[in-house]
């Protein structure tokens, strides 16, 4: 199978240091959508998270992965946006269509294309949680991407901060959505975070293994991770620093991630306002 010269791959595939990553516990959530009240919105603002173990029942979980797979597989030919893994590139000629599935990293921009994945970002449930946390203001959905870790070869997504990928102005509510398809652990790569931390504000990111915050700034941290069952979210604060190792299990960790800001917020027209906060390799300072 030949490869069109347009393949997006993922540049990254160096390790990370495995004292990056040393939870002390799993986060504080609750059962279900219905069962967020004031305490849960408090936990929220304070410490820049809140699980729901079982936000999706298993035939929402099973039309998504399908929907996901159908695009992994080309069945709709207009959807291009899927970026493989770099190690994973020497070999994509030779892969079958279920090791093919193994060998992306994520798929981005594809709400409008595959309408059960639209089913689940634009969830009542959901975008009434969403709304709650944003302070009872109408949220939009702005991002929209699946992240895959295949068995062994899934890589880490360093520790950063979202708000850090986006051009809105300082101080908009951001609300992140991490939703499990697949069973997320800590050995496959599930969320780590540090709780409260969003308070902190924006951190300079740098350009290493991907634009990041610096390790140096994360060693000797212990963070708190969300392993999830099929169909659990994680709700995060869009400055919360979070990470996710790589996947060293033999189990692919299959996750939907939806961002949202408020509907009247407007996003600034270039990157110059977000770089002054988060920085541009690190200002230029060694790291």
């Amino acid at each position: 199978m030949s490869e069109a010269p347009s393949l997006l791959i993922d540049p990254g595939a160096d390790m990370h240091a495995p004292e990056l990553y040393q939870p002390v516990g799993a986060g504080f959530g609750v059962e279900h959508f219905e069962d967020i009240g004031p305490a849960e919105i408090e936990h929220y603002h304070e410490q820049g998270y809140l699980i729901v173990r079982q936000a999706f029942n298993p035939a929402e979980v099973r039309d998504a992965l399908q929907g996901l797979v159908d695009l992994i597989m080309g069945k709709n030919p207009e959807f291009t946006s899927i970026m493989f893994e770099a190690k994973a590139q020497a070999i994509l000629p030779t892969l079958g269509v279920e090791a093919r599935q193994d060998a992306v990293r994520k798929i981005m921009f594809f709400v409008e294309h595959e309408p059960r994945l639209k089913a689940i970002s634009h969830h009542p449930q959901l975008i009434q949680a969403v709304h709650t946390l944003l302070g009872a203001r109408a949220p939009q959905m702005f991002q929209d991407m699946a992240l895959i870790k295949p068995p062994r070869l899934g890589r880490e997504k360093p520790w950063h901060q979202d708000n850090a990928y986006f051009n809105y102005p300082l101080g908009t509510p951001v609300v992140g959505v991490w939703i499990a398809l697949d069973e997320a652990t800590i050995e496959n790569g599930c969320m780590q975070f540090l709780p409260g931390q969003h308070k902190i504000g924006p951190r300079i990111h740098f350009q290493r293994r991907d634009w990041q915050i610096c390790d140096t700034d994360i060693l000797g941290q212990r963070s708190v991770a969300a392993p999830l069952k099929p169909g659990g979210l994680l709700f995060f604060n869009g400055l919360l620093p979070h990470g996710t190792p790589h996947n060293s299990s033999e189990k692919r960790r299959r996750a939907l991630q939806f961002h949202y800001a408020p509907a009247d917020a407007a996003q600034n027209p270039d990157s110059e306002e977000r770089l002054k906060h988060f920085g541009s390799e690190g200002k230029d300072v060694t790291c």
